[in-house]
């Protein structure tokens, strides 16, 4: 039987896209489920929450408002929270960071304050996030290059590469967003420590699936290449191809939320990953294969940058890890490949002709994050597993963008 097995649980955010899989993992697994839902002017009920948990109780409630909350934890006496509410589109927090600032560290203060003031003892699972950590140092080279552009990096690295990145790596957050993301688990860690609130932190990296909101990159992505199939576009239309990130699947993130609510010890941070990384770049052209297309060499549009076999697979070990990852991933992370605004784009030839893959500069961050790759030895000693390779993530999202409906958002 389950520890979470007819507990009650509250989850801030969830009508969200972690927080609607979060709820249906725990309604089927037994528990009763609260969930936390900003008020709609036109009365509507979230999609997420008609499609994956209409047997959850809906409570009204704002963050900013410590009263609504207070009468959400009175009406759900939650032996378990899991905090997921947040602005969490990091280009949105670069336009509208106070807003971010608002949503994401006053509403935690919110949230922490009234189980305090209340005197309730549940379990606080506080979704941070691998942002976090930021300016992520993998070399010499690009840590001149980071001096160069920023002019001074702190803390200074210890020691490089910084990869994988475990709990005790620096953070350098690089966007109001992530900023938002430290002072949020600043707040859990220290109520912890200050009243003895049970808190632990999960130190999210980046999660995928059916349903991710579609500014997302990765939704980008497979809806693009999926109104390509369908002879909607022409094209694709991209920001950084050279950022790496550690992708999971949104099902091993749910299990790992709930394993530290049943073994994460109060107080504590874990890391949450696949303990791999790919490119956005192999992002799109996998997606691609998924797709039915066989892509044989990529070359930039102007420049005369090109690859044979991109996503030929490479089992080898890199930062002390061994993962599978594309010939142009080991490339980037050997810095000798590099793609900039003045290649214009990619053309990536398949056995169905040339795809044109165009670099658009507003989709460039004002501060870029250059990788993440997760260390989970921390949460694996728990028990956790990343049981989902990237191709299911591939093949979920594409699949979700195979109905028009879906489609007509991106």
């Amino acid at each position: 039987m389950s520890t979470l097995e007819g507990k009650r649980i509250l989850i801030t955010g969830i009508s969200g896209f972690v927080g609607s899989h979060l709820s249906r993992y725990l309604l089927d697994m037994g528990a009763e489920v609260f969930g936390l839902v900003r008020r709609r002017a036109d009365g509507v009920v979230p999609k997420n929450i008609c499609e994956r948990c209409s047997d959850a109780h809906i409570l009204e409630g704002d963050l900013t408002d410590i009263s609504m909350l207070a009468h959400a934890l009175d009406v759900a006496e939650p032996d378990v929270i899991f905090h997921l509410a947040a602005q969490s589109f990091v280009p949105r927090s670069f336009t509208h960071p106070l807003d971010t600032l608002q949503s994401n560290t006053t509403g935690t203060a919110h949230l922490l304050e009234a189980v305090r003031i209340k005197d309730m003892d549940p379990k606080i699972v506080f979704a941070g996030s691998s942002e976090e950590y930021g300016l992520v140092i993998t070399s010499r080279a690009q840590y001149e290059r980071a001096l160069e552009r920023y002019g001074v990096v702190f803390p200074e690295p210890e020691s490089i590469p910084e990869v994988p990145i475990a709990e005790t790596n620096p953070l350098r957050p690089m966007s109001p967003y992530a900023v938002s993301k430290v002072h949020g688990e600043l707040l859990m860690r220290n109520y912890h420590n200050a009243y003895g609130l049970r808190t632990v932190v999960s130190r999210g990296f980046n999660h995928e699936g059916a349903g991710r909101g579609i500014m997302f990159v990765t939704s980008v992505i497979t809806s693009q290449v999926m109104k390509l199939k369908l002879g909607e576009a022409d094209r694709i239309t991209i920001g950084n191809v050279n950022a790496l990130r550690d992708w999971s699947h949104v099902s091993d993130i749910v299990r790992g939320y709930c394993l530290l609510a049943d073994k994460g010890k109060d107080g504590d941070v874990y890391n949450q990953g696949s303990m791999r990384t790919h490119s956005v770049l192999s992002y799109i052209l996998l997606s691609l294969e998924q797709a039915g297309w066989s892509v044989e060499a990529i070359e930039t549009m102007r420049g005369g940058v090109r690859v044979e076999q991109p996503t030929e697979r490479d089992d080898s070990e890199m930062f002390g890890v061994r993962f599978t990852k594309t010939k142009v991933d080991r490339m980037l992370l050997d810095d000798e490949l590099e793609f900039v605004p003045e290649h214009e784009g990619i053309w990536v030839h398949t056995d169905k002709g040339k795809v044109p893959v165009l670099f658009d500069s507003r989709r460039f961050r004002p501060a870029e994050v250059p990788i993440l790759l997760a260390d989970t030895r921390k949460i694996q000693r728990l028990g956790f597993v990343a049981e989902r390779p990237l191709e299911d993530i591939i093949r979920d999202q594409l699949n979700f963008f195979v109905k028009k409906e879906n489609r007509m958002l991106a």
